[in-house]
Order: structure tokens, then C-alpha cells, then sequence
């Protein structure tokens, strides 16, 4: 239990259904599709709908999304990629001929085809009980009459007055008189909203045809673009076998390559080999161990995570006793490894992370991005559909398993968690952040197992990251400055982040008492709520 003489946050309890956001509104709208009939996927995808208007610097309708979702609690997960593919005219020879050595974010060849909608639709067919045009109503009605600008979301978008600044239209929605909107600002998306009706009274075919396609499709190719209308109309996300490791007891679930869950279990694998008995959260030793097994944990995913279709992920391998033990060798408890070989790669922060349980417990956890902050800066010239950048994470590099091709998805950061006990689902989960995202799983999990935390105490935990590139301990102002020294004494180079390391959402499942437990990230505005 927390110390209540200090600022911070309760866990929220609550027995018929529970959502956790990272936006208030969000939350608010989850709860209210539960209580007006809707299941836990119904609510999800609503709330994942307002969040993509209300927090449009995290995540978008132009974006992708990733699903985890058990149905009435059962243990058998089911996993959704809905992540999108480059065109078909993406050759890496194109790419070559034309001289680009690498994707910058600021073009269309950013974009790949946004995967969110048709996974929204797929999983409202498959797995909801209301129509799509009652679970995006909330989201159509924030967009059309407006909505107030939270603290952290203002933020960010005043980050990114630069990135939105790259494109007449988006600068025309989303700089009101020039500027980034300020916190409690009322801000409205008119076009966004005619969008969102489309979609409601058109489902999938609304977005990757017609009028709505024809302007995003068109808009790519006048800056230069390879996409075509095709590319869109066949655009679709696919049902995927989850991955997962039990972690002391607990089985967790995550969706394969090509996101990074496989990263985060294999932190997961390296670090049960180790007792964390008579540690402190924040202490030397496991701050030391978390640092040096994603420093190689994340070295494989650099080398080795791509679009499975089209690439070969040694998956089964990269989770072996064999692997994860070679791995395990190579940690010095004295010290910090050398700077390991250094991997062409993207770096990425923005997301959101949402959950929700419902009364039956089915069980949402649910991903949607735009990558960087207002992802590609490319808005669709009549629909305001903000593009996201998620072409970054290819490479150009001929034999590169992540290297662009036709079709080819790229290496995605985004991943939803489930953990399972007893062949029950006992926590959906997310940590967002792009890059940081495995191991803000691996971390919480740990928060959670080994130190006893209770769900708010294991969010709120301070953070640290060793960033993949510069191979610098990014570390919270949270961690005592005796263990930041400490570290730095092994050898480990230390920083502080720009930003708070992610942000994050939980609900525990309390099968024997019949009470649901939530939390939400303080790093965000959102919160966790129940009924």
C-alpha cells in the first residue's frame, strides 16, 4: 500500500466492469458502451476511437493497432496484428535507384496503409455485441462539438508544433491561429468527425475505398508516394497464435513479430534466472540486471525482428533454454557489458495503451499508434486522417531481415500484454512508449511479482531504460540518487529522459472475490474507473 501521507494514486476497485485509459474522456466512454449494454471489445474500440480525437499527437484513425483479447476470462488468448503493409511498389531497389539510404519521417514513404480501422471493424464483428455506428458515437461526437485539451496531451502537442507545421492541412486543423492549443482549450475536428461517420455507416470498406482513400491515396502521391488504391482496398490485419512465457507462476502472452512482445519475454526469461529476494524496486543490483538483459534482449529484436510473413524470425530459438542462457552469460553483476555492435534502427515514443473488463470478464488489451508524435505530420487534405510514420521502422538494407518490400509490415513497437494463471486470464496490460515498451512489460511484471506492488504502486515505479542506440541508462528522477551513482560506478553511461518513460494501464481480475482492480499511468492524464 502506498504511503498515504504522499501525493499519489489508489488502485480503483470496482465488481461489474472496469476501463483504464490514458485519457479521461476515454475512459469515461468505455464505461459508458458497458453500462449501456455494450462487452469489453465494444468498449475498447470506443474508447480507443475518442482517444485517437482527444490525444491526436498519441495515436490516430491513421494509425495501427494491436489486440489481446480473452473471452469470458478463458486462458485460450486471441490475438489480432492489425499492423499495415508498405505498397506494392515498395522495392528496396526503388528506394536505391531513387538514392534514399533511409525512411525520414517527414515523407509519405513513412506511411504504410493504416491498419487501425479494418481492426476495429474485424474485432467489432467478431467479438462485439454492438454496432459499430453505437461504439464510435462518443468519438463522432467529440470530434463535431469539441473537447478540452488535458495537461500532458497539451504537452505534446506543443512538442510537435514543427512536425505539423511540414503539412498545410494538418497545420490548418491542429495549430488554431498558429499555435498548439494550451491546456483547457476546447479543440474540434469537423472533417475527422464526417470521417467517423463514414466509417460508423460503412464499416471497414469506408476507409480503404471510396472517397476517403481516394483523398489519402491521392494526397501521398503528389508528395511523392508509391501508394495506390489497391494497396488500400487490400489492406487487412490477420489473427496471429499469441507468444508467451510463464514469469514465476504467471503466463505471459504476448502478440508475435513483427511487434516487439518477443523482447519483452525474453527480458522476462533472463531475468527468472536471478532472485530478487532482500532487493529494494529501485535498487543497484535490479536496476543493473533489468539494464543489461534488455541491452541484449533488444539487440535481437534490432537483428532479428521483422514481418514473419516475409522474413525469417527464429522465434522458438530466440526463447530456448539454449539462447536465453548464452544471453544470461554474458551479465556481469560487477559491471556494465561493453557498448555492444551498434544496429541501424528508428527511434519512436508515441502511443496509446488501454484495457477493459467487463461483467462476463471478457478481457481487452488493446494498442493503437501513430509512432512519433502526429506520426508522418501528414494530414489527408479532406478527411483530417492524421498518417502515421510506422515506415520508419524499416531499414533499407538488401538482405536485412526489416528491410522494406511489397507488402512487407515493418518491425512495430506496439504490444498489448495478457497474463494468464491457472488457465484464467488475470490481467490485461499495457506499457506505452514506443521503443521502451518491452521493457516497461518486463519491468511491471517484475513490480508486480517479485517486489509485491500492489497494480498502481507497479505503474507508478520509476523507470529506467538503456535507449538502443546510444546505448545511454535513460533513468526517472524517481530513482534515488545513490543508485543512479552506483550505476554509473559498473560502468553504466546514465541520462535523463526528455520525457517520462511511457505510460501504462492495468486491470487485475480477483476471481475468487469478484472485484475488478485498475490502474493508470500519473505520466498521462488518463485514469482507471469502474462500476
Amino acid at each position: 500500500m502506498r504511503n498515504l501521507e504522499l501525493p499519489g494514486r489508489s488502485p480503483v476497485h470496482a465488481m461489474n466492469g472496469m476501463a483504464a485509459t490514458s485519457n479521461p474522456l476515454s475512459t469515461m466512454a468505455a464505461l459508458r458502451i458497458l453500462q449501456d449494454g455494450g462487452n469489453a471489445m465494444d468498449a475498447a474500440i470506443a474508447a480507443c476511437a475518442v482517444q485517437c480525437v482527444v490525444d491526436p499527437a498519441m495515436t490516430g484513425v491513421g494509425g495501427d493497432c494491436f489486440v489481446l483479447y480473452a473471452p469470458e476470462g478463458k486462458g485460450e488468448v486471441i490475438a489480432y496484428n492489425g499492423s499495415g503493409r508498405a505498397p506494392e511498389a515498395a522495392t528496396v531497389d526503388w528506394y536505391v535507384e531513387n538514392g534514399i539510404s533511409e525512411i525520414e519521417r517527414f515523407t509519405p514513404h513513412a506511411v504504410t496503409v493504416p491498419g487501425a480501422v479494418d481492426a476495429w471493424a474485424t474485432m467489432s464483428r467478431d467479438h462485439g455485441v454492438l454496432e459499430l455506428h453505437e461504439v464510435l458515437r462518443p468519438a463522432i461526437d467529440f470530434a463535431r462539438n469539441g473537447y478540452p485539451v488535458h495537461a500532458r496531451c497539451s504537452v505534446d502537442w506543443g512538442n510537435n508544433v514543427e512536425t505539423l507545421s511540414h503539412d498545410k492541412h494538418a497545420a490548418k486543423r491542429m495549430l488554431p491561429g498558429g499555435k498548439a492549443p494550451r491546456e483547457g482549450d476546447i479543440h474540434s475536428q469537423p472533417d475527422l468527425a464526417d470521417t467517423l461517420i463514414h466509417i460508423a455507416e460503412r464499416g471497414r470498406d469506408g476507409f480503404y475505398t471510396g472517397h476517403i482513400a481516394e483523398d489519402i491515396v491521392t494526397h501521398l502521391q503528389e508528395l511523392g508516394g508509391l501508394h495506390t488504391m489497391a494497396d488500400f482496398a487490400a489492406a487487412g490485419g490477420e489473427y496471429v497464435t499469441p507468444i508467451s512465457t510463464n514469469y514465476r507462476g504467471y503466463d505471459v502472452y504476448e502478440c508475435p513479430p513483427n511487434g516487439q512482445g518477443i523482447i519483452a519475454l525474453e527480458i522476462l526469461r533472463i531475468l527468472s534466472g536471478y532472485s530478487f529476494e532482500g532487493d529494494e524496486p529501485l535498487s543497484l543490483r535490479r536496476l543493473h540486471l533489468e539494464a543489461e538483459a534488455s541491452r541484449l534482449a533488444y539487440r535481437d529484436r534490432d537483428t532479428l525482428v521483422a514481418d514473419p510473413g516475409l522474413a525469417q524470425v527464429p522465434g522458438n530459438w530466440m526463447l530456448s533454454d539454449a539462447h536465453i542462457d548464452e544471453l544470461r552469460g554474458q551479465i556481469n553483476l560487477n559491471s556494465a557489458m561493453p557498448p555492444l555492435p551498434p544496429v541501424q534502427m528508428p527511434t519512436h515514443a508515441d502511443t496509446v495503451y488501454l484495457c477493459v473488463v467487463d461483467k462476463d470478464r471478457n478481457a481487452v488489451s488493446f494498442i493503437n499508434s501513430l509512432f512519433k508524435g502526429f506520426g508522418s505530420g501528414i494530414m489527408s487534405p479532406k478527411t483530417g486522417v492524421m498518417m502515421h510514420n510506422r515506415g520508419c521502422g524499416f531499414v533499407i538494407e538488401p538482405g536485412h531481415a526489416n528491410c522494406i518490400g511489397p507488402g512487407k509490415r515493418p518491425m512495430h513497437t506496439i504490444i498489448p500484454g495478457m497474463v494468464v494463471k491457472d488457465g484464467r486470464a488475470v490481467m490485461p496490460f499495457g506499457v506505452m512508449g514506443g521503443d521502451y515498451q518491452a521493457t516497461g512489460h518486463a519491468h511491471f511484471i517484475s513490480n508486480l511479482i517479485d517486489f509485491g506492488l500492489d497494480i498502481q504502486e507497479s505503474i507508478d515505479l520509476a523507470r529506467i531504460f538503456p535507449q538502443p542506440k546510444s546505448g545511454v541508462v535513460e533513468i526517472e528522477s524517481g530513482v534515488p540518487q545513490a543508485t543512479v551513482d552506483a550505476l554509473r560506478a559498473l560502468g553504466h553511461k546514465v541520462g535523463a529522459p526528455e520525457m517520462p518513460h511511457g505510460g501504462g494501464q492495468a486491470i487485475w481480475i480477483d476471481w475468487e472475490n469478484g472485484r475488478l482492480t485498475g490502474g493508470s499511468d500519473p505520466r498521462k492524464d488518463g485514469c482507471a474507473f469502474g462500476y
